[in-house]
C-alpha cells in the first residue's frame, strides 16, 4: 500500500510536532548533563535541528498516513536516529559530549516514533479501555503468524472496523496461551469448534494465506460444524503486497474446498505455437470459448479471431479483449459453424493456423429434447470447422470435448464421442493438421454450471435442487481448463484424444450443503436440498476413459493421452451421411441411429 502525503497542512502540522520533539529532546539531554547555558548548547542544538530534519525529509518521514504507519516507517526513523547520531558525533564533542548526544537521540526518535503513531496509540488505548465493541461481530482468527497479527493490529488501531478479535487458533501448540496484542491464542485447529462455543464466536476469519487447498478444506470442515461464517484472505500474495488486511478478507469459495490446488502449466510451450499465428475460436463468447480468448490474447498470436451465433456473447468478449489489449489485431464475426459455405468463406479469407473449436450444444436435459438439433451442430458444425482446417492446411485444430463421451448415456455425450471419432479419423488421414481432441469434465462458473444454479436457488430462500445424494462429477475452474487445453494443443501430433486430470470427484450434495453453509445459512434448517431424482440421460458419476483406450503420459502430469480406438473408417462416413440426411428430415429415431454409431450409447428412448 503506497504512503501518501495527507495534504501542505497535514505536513506543516507534523513538521512543527517535529521541531516541538526535536526541541524537547534537547532540552531533556542538556537537563541530564546539568551543564551550563552557553552558547555552545545554541550551535549544538541547531546542528542537531538541521541534521534530523534534513535526514527525516531524505527518508520521506512526511509521506505517510496515521491509519497505516507501521514496521517500514518505524525502520525508517531507526535511519534517521542513526546517521543523526552519527553526523551529531562529529560536532557534539567539542560542544556538549558523546552521552549527550546520545541522549538527545533517543529521546528524538522516541518523540518522533510516538507522534507518528498517535493515532494507533489512541484507538488502542481506547478500544482496551471503553465498551465500543458491544455491537462488534466477536470474531475467532485462525492462524497465528504474520497474517493473523496483521489482522488483529488492523481491526485494533481502525475505529471503523466492525470485528472484535476475541481470540486465536494455531496449530503451533508452543504459540498456545501466548497473545497477540492483548488477544489470546487459545488452542489449535481441533478445538475450533470447543473454542467457539466458549467464546460465543460470530464469525471466523481464516488468516493463513500460505496454507494448501487441501489445509483450507480441512479447516473448513472444522468450522462448519459451528454455527459461525467463515472468511480467508485468499493467498500469499496478500502478504508481499501488504494487503493482510479486513479489506481483503473474502467469503471463502467453492474453489477453495476442492482440495487440491490450482492447476500450472508451462506457459513456454503454449507461447512456442501461439506467438505470431491466426488463431480461430469457434463458440468464442462461451464459457470456454471467451476464457480461449482471453488466454490466447495474452500469448502475441497475430490475430485472434472470435466466431460466435450468439452475438451478445461476442461483443462482449470483443469489447473487454479491446480494453485489455488495444493492440491486439481482433475480428469478431457472428456465424454458425452448421452454415458449410460460411466457413469456406472464413478459411478462405483469413487462413487461420491454429483452431479451437468449442462451439457446441452442451445442455444435457436440453439436448435429450432436441437430438436433432444436438447432431446438427454437434457432429456436423463440427465436422464442417475440421474439414475446412484440413483442406485450407490449419497447422493444429484442437476439439473441446467432454468426459460425457465416455460410454454416453446422453445425447449429448454420444455426439461429443461422435466428434472424437471424426477428429482422430480426419487427423489420422490429413497431411498437413494436427488434429486432436480434448475431454474434461465439469467447469466451475461456466454456464449451465451448478454452482451458479445454487447460488440462484439460496438467493431465492430455496430449495437446494440436486438430482441424486451421490452423484459425483469432476470438478475444474474455467482458467485451469483452458490453460490445460492450451498446453496440450503444444503436444498435438495428430489424432489424439488428450484426458485432462481434474483430481479427486466431488459430491454435488456437498457441494451444495458447503456453498449454503458459506451463505452463513444453515442446510436443511434455513434451507432445504432437495434430491429430485436422476434426469434424463444422466450418470451417477462420470469415466475419463473407455475401457479399450488404455492411457498414456505427456510431460505435464496432469495431461494423459487415451489410446486410440480404431475404427471403420468407411462404416464412420455411412453413418455419418444417414445422421445428416436424418437430422435435417427432423427423424424421431435420431438416438437410435446415434446408437449405431455409438455402440456405447445406450439411448433413454422415453425421451426422444
Amino acid at each position: 500500500m503506497k504512503k501518501k502525503r495527507s495534504g501542505v497542512n497535514g505536513i506543516v502540522v507534523v513538521a512543527l510536532c517535529d521541531f516541538a520533539a526535536i526541541t524537547m529532546a534537547a532540552l531533556i539531554a542538556v537537563l541530564a548533563g546539568n551543564l551550563e547555558w552557553t552558547l555552545k548548547i545554541l550551535w549544538w542544538y541547531l546542528g542537531n535541528l538541521a541534521s534530523s530534519y534534513v535526514f527525516l525529509i531524505l527518508f520521506r518521514m512526511y509521506y505517510f498516513t496515521f491509519d497505516t504507519v507501521g514496521l517500514i516507517d518505524t525502520l525508517k526513523l531507526v535511519g534517521v536516529a542513526v546517521l543523526t547520531f552519527a553526523i551529531g558525533c562529529s560536532y557534539s564533542p567539542f560542544l556538549v559530549g558523546i552521552w549527550q548526544q546520545f541522549v538527545y537521540t533517543i529521546t528524538f526518535f522516541s518523540f518522533v516514533l510516538a507522534i507518528r503513531y498517535s493515532k494507533r496509540i489512541y484507538i488502542m488505548i481506547k478500544y482496551s479501555v471503553t465498551s465500543r465493541n458491544r455491537g462488534k461481530t466477536r470474531a475467532m482468527i485462525i492462524g497465528g503468524g504474520n497474517a493473523g497479527a496483521t489482522l488483529i493490529r488492523e481491526i485494533q488501531t481502525t475505529d471503523k472496523i466492525d470485528y472484535n478479535p476475541v481470540c486465536v487458533i494455531d496449530d503451533d501448540v508452543a504459540k498456545v496461551g501466548k497473545r497477540i496484542g492483548n488477544v489470546k491464542i487459545v488452542g489449535t485447529t481441533e478445538e475450533i469448534k470447543k473454542c467457539a462455543e466458549k467464546y460465543a464466536i460470530e464469525e471466523i476469519l481464516i488468516a493463513i494465506p500460505s496454507a494448501t487447498k487441501a489445509e483450507v478444506k480441512r479447516i473448513y470442515e472444522i468450522c462448519k460444524t459451528t454455527d459461525c461464517k467463515v472468511k480467508t484472505l485468499p493467498g500469499i500474495y496478500q502478504i508481499v503486497s501488504g494487503e493482510a488486511s479486513v479489506a481483503a478478507l473474502r467469503e471463502v469459495r467453492i474453489t477453495d474446498l476442492l482440495g487440491r490446488e490450482q492447476i500450472q502449466v508451462n506457459l513456454d510451450e503454449i507461447m512456442g505455437y501461439i506467438e505470431g499465428q491466426v488463431v480461430l475460436v469457434t463458440g468464442g463468447g462461451g464459457s470456454i470459448g471467451s476464457e480461449l480468448c482471453r488466454q490466447i490474447a495474452t500469448h502475441n498470436p497475430k490475430q485472434l479471431i472470435i466466431l460466435d451465433i450468439y452475438e451478445n456473447n461476442a461483443y462482449d468478449i470483443e469489447q473487454e479483449l479491446k480494453r485489455k489489449h488495444p493492440s491486439l489485431n481482433l475480428l469478431a464475426l457472428i456465424a454458425s459453424i452448421r452454415d458449410k459455405g460460411k466457413m469456406e468463406d472464413v478459411f478462405t479469407k483469413y487462413h487461420p493456423d491454429i483452431v479451437f473449436n468449442a462451439a457446441a450444444h452442451k445442455h444435457v436435459p436440453l439436448m435429450e429434447t432436441s437430438p436433432n438439433e444436438a447432431v446438427k451442430n454437434n457432429v456436423f458444425g463440427t465436422l464442417n470447422v475440421a474439414k475446412c482446417a484440413d483442406k485450407f492446411g490449419v497447422k493444429v485444430f484442437v476439439q473441446i470435448s467432454t468426459d460425457k463421451a465416455v460410454n454416453p448415456t446422453n445425447i449429448m455425450g454420444a455426439t461429443k464421442r461422435i466428434c472424437e471419432m471424426i477428429i482422430q479419423t480426419i487427423g489420422r488421414n490429413s497431411k498437413h493438421t494436427k488434429f486432436v481432441a480434448v475431454r474434461f469434465g465439469n467447469v466451475l462458473g461456466s454456464n449451465g454450471s451448478v454452482i451458479p444454479l445454487f447460488e440462484r436457488q439460496i438467493a431465492e430462500g430455496g430449495p437446494v435442487t440436486v438430482t441424486h445424494k451421490d452423484i459425483i462429477r469432476y470438478f475444474m475452474t474455467i482458467p485451469e481448463a483452458v490453460s490445460l487445453v492450451l498446453q496440450a494443443g503444444a503436444y498435438a501430433q495428430g489424432g489424439q484424444i488428450f484426458v485432462l486430470d481434474m483430481g479427486e470427484p466431488v459430491k454435488i450434495y456437498d457441494l451444495a450443503y458447503n456453498l449454503i453453509k458459506l451463505s452463513g445459512l444453515e442446510p436443511n434448517v434455513d434451507i432445504e436440498i432437495k434430491c429430485t431424482g436422476l434426469r434424463p440421460g444422466e450418470k451417477l458419476y462420470e469415466e475419463r476413459l473407455m475401457d479399450e483406450e488404455g492411457m498414456q503420459t505427456t510431460p505435464n502430469g496432469l495431461i494423459n493421452i487415451a489410446n486410440p480406438i480404431q475404427l471403420d473408417e468407411k462404416n464412420l462416413w455411412k453413418k455419418l451421411d444417414e445422421l445428416y440426411k436424418a437430422a435435417y428430415d427432423e427423424t424421431d429415431a435420431m438416438k437410435i441411429l446415434v446408437s449405431q454409431l455409438v455402440t456405447t450409447y445406450k439411448p433413454d428412448l422415453q425421451n426422444k
